[in-house]
């Protein structure tokens, strides 16, 4: 075999196994973040990830999820096979290797990968230590392989059961509920939502998913088809869909710099938000890092460039700064390291510096030519660039104004602010209260010690849809602002919160349970998404729940917080009288103590986001302009009492 074969040979001898793995059942959150429903379904994604690693290296287009009817997963791609020959080292066939040590996998040989995703290949093998059952099916080599596991161990040694011309790897797994503190049960919604994410970062891959659990009318499993032709072009489209475009196109470009590939995809619109969105070998890096920063630094450099050279800034009195050249801006960057550095557990946050001048080179080489390419189309973003610097400069002084007012700097509390007696952040709670009424009753029930309460008049400004000054001037989002202590940003980093000086750790957002309640909940949210993310990120936004209904007969009453429930209770108490709870104020301060704010006894739903990309989306769906959307996500979604972002 020649030494460029050897290159390109995948077999036993790719694979290294580097350590034992006898400590992850007994640490799975080392290896997969947590052992609740973002850790579940992680297991999912790190089976998915070896099969777009077999993409990404130009062997496999197809990729099949599937959740069987009992809750187990299959995977199933086209690719090469994981080798089933024996390991040199380890004397047993490399499926083996590959699925019972941590670390084995040709991930680590240079020359069966060149960039990969996943847990720095780990993945497979801890997803076998966490499964109560999985079965490896291997079509190479004419024939057909099969290995069959529980908890991390080989129930049998690797057989041929058959044979075939079709190639590839097929992996089912039971995870452990032993292990997971939540239902085995695979959302359908958020593992479709990452499938789509997969298919646009990973163009002309066509990717599947199946949910044998729910058939539609017609009697066919749901099912969903993801393929793109375009790529990132595509992705930004789609997130930018209920968006107003400001340029004629997506501006976008494939390019590697310095053995980086790298792609970016990018579009401005009508909004006051930025919305960059960035991956390494297809992992979101919420946090950024240095191909972020490069982005950043090329946009800047560049669009500077061009709109003092056109001599549209002469009458601009104060200078431009960086932030007002991504206002409006719709951006995704991605780039494959072939051995990329995060910081920290997470991997969501990239720390090579060669990336941040491939980026910054890339990026400034495809925004010079579209410059020069459409006339028009620079000359609207440059005064989208000057709209926002008059834009952040009335808004500096609005929020100067704010920073004032809070409690940190001497300002006082907003009067309307029941406080706690407790200082320490990490025992204190503030509930925002849809009204006034609401919010005497709520006064009345609450612990005072620990439990703040702030009433909300109305519906709180549409942040989507409002200048940056104008959210700084509202007198609901400066009372939010000032009670909670922060202070949002300064000149140089407009986007920074304080978070050291917050001063509850549970914001509970308490609205009546319907339409306008709903409704109110999600501009609340929108806020809190656009400005003070970093409080969603640290787990500290909580929605308060509730009940719907009391059920009484005779000395027996019980609360109601579904339909479903309410029915079990008639058949329970054999009848009864129902008492529907319309709002918050028509309950008492005892009721609602009981019901909704005793720490003992309530139920509290923790906002998270699971997907930062697909969150943009759906809140700039729901409070932007377009009608048609909104309608269409309401009627697919309105069986579920909630939006999960």
């Amino acid at each position: 075999m020649s030494e460029e074969e050897k290159k390109h040979d995948y077999s036993a001898d790719s694979i290294q196994a580097l350590e034992g793995m006898e400590h992850v059942r007994k640490r799975p959150s080392m290896y997969i973040g947590d052992v609740g429903v973002r850790g579940l379904h992680h297991l999912v994604y790190e089976v998915v990830d070896n099969s777009i690693d077999e993409a990404m290296a130009g062997h496999c287009d197809a990729i099949d999820v599937i959740i069987n009817e009992d809750n187990s997963l299959s995977v199933k791609d086209n690719g090469r096979g994981i080798p089933t020959g024996i390991h040199k080292k380890e004397g047993v066939s490399a499926l083996e290797v590959v699925m019972t040590k941590i670390g084995a996998g040709g991930k680590f040989d240079k020359d069966s990968y060149k960039v990969s995703g996943g847990l720095h290949g780990v993945g497979v093998s801890v997803v076998n230590a966490l499964s109560s059952h999985l079965k490896a099916t291997i079509y190479r080599d004419g024939k057909i392989w099969e290995q069959e596991y529980s908890q991390g161990k080989t129930l049998y040694p690797v057989k041929t059961v058959g044979n075939s011309d079709d190639r590839g790897t097929m992996i089912t797994f039971k995870a452990d509920d032993t292990v997971f503190q939540t239902e085995i049960d695979f959302s359908y919604e958020t593992l479709a939502t990452r499938m789509r994410e997969l298919s646009f970062l990973n163009q002309r891959v066509r990717i599947s998913i199946t949910d044998k659990r729910t058939k539609d009318d017609e009697g066919n499993f749901i099912r969903e088809d993801f393929y793109s032709e375009d790529g990132l072009k595509e992705f930004v489209a789609y997130l930018d869909a209920t968006r107003e475009q400001l340029t004629s196109e997506v501006i976008s470009m494939e390019s590697e710099k310095n053995g980086i590939p790298v792609e970016v995809a990018m579009v401005y619109n009508t909004s006051y938000t930025e919305n960059l969105h960035s991956y390494v070998n297809n992992i979101n890096t919420h946090e950024g890092g240095t191909h972020l920063s490069g982005f950043r630094r090329g946009l800047t450099h560049t669009l500077k460039k061009y709109a003092e050279g056109s001599g549209l800034l002469k009458n601009l009195k104060f200078e431009i700064a960086g932030d007002d050249f991504r206002e409006g801006l719709t951006a995704i960057i991605s780039v494959k390291v072939a051995e990329p550095q995060f910081e920290g557990q997470t991997k969501t946050k990239l720390g090579n510096r060669e990336v941040s001048s491939a980026v910054s080179q890339a990026v400034s080489e495809m925004l010079t030519d579209y410059l020069e390419e459409h006339p028009d189309d620079a000359k609207i973003i440059v005064q989208k660039v000057i709209l926002a610097a008059q834009a952040r400069h009335a808004a500096s002084k609005a929020r100067e104004m704010v920073q004032r007012k809070t409690v940190m700097t001497g300002g006082g509390l907003p009067g309307k602010l029941s406080d706690c007696a407790w200082t320490d952040p990490e025992k204190c709670e503030i509930f925002l209260v849809e009204g006034d009424s609401a919010g005497g009753t709520a006064k009345q029930g609450r612990e005072r010690n620990f439990q703040a309460i702030l009433p909300l008049r109305g519906k709180i400004l549409n942040v989507e849809k409002a200048m940056p000054h104008k959210v700084f001037e509202n007198e609901e989002i400066k009372s939010m602002f000032t009670a909670l202590g922060v202070t949002i940003g300064t000149e140089e980093d407009s986007k920074a919160l304080n978070m050291e000086k917050l001063r509850y750790h549970k914001i509970v957002i308490m609205c009546d349970a319907d339409v306008d309640g709903s409704h109110i909940a999600t501009l609340i949210l929108t806020f809190f998404f656009r400005y003070m993310k970093e409080l969603i990120e640290e787990g500290y936004i909580y929605i308060a729940a509730p009940p719907l209904y009391l059920v009484k007969k005779g000395k027996n009453k019980e609360y109601a917080w579904s339909d479903e429930a309410r029915d079990a209770l008639l058949k329970k108490f054999d009848g009864g009288i129902i008492q529907r709870y319309k709002g918050l104020g028509e309950m008492n301060a005892e009721q609602l103590w009981d019901t909704t704010m005793n720490p003992e006894f309530r139920t509290m739903r923790q906002v998270t986001i699971d997907n930062g990309t697909e969150a943009d989306r759906v809140f700039s769906m729901l409070m932007g302009d377009e009608v048609p959307p909104r309608r269409e996500f309401i009627e697919k979604n309105a069986i579920y009492a909630n939006i999960d972002i």
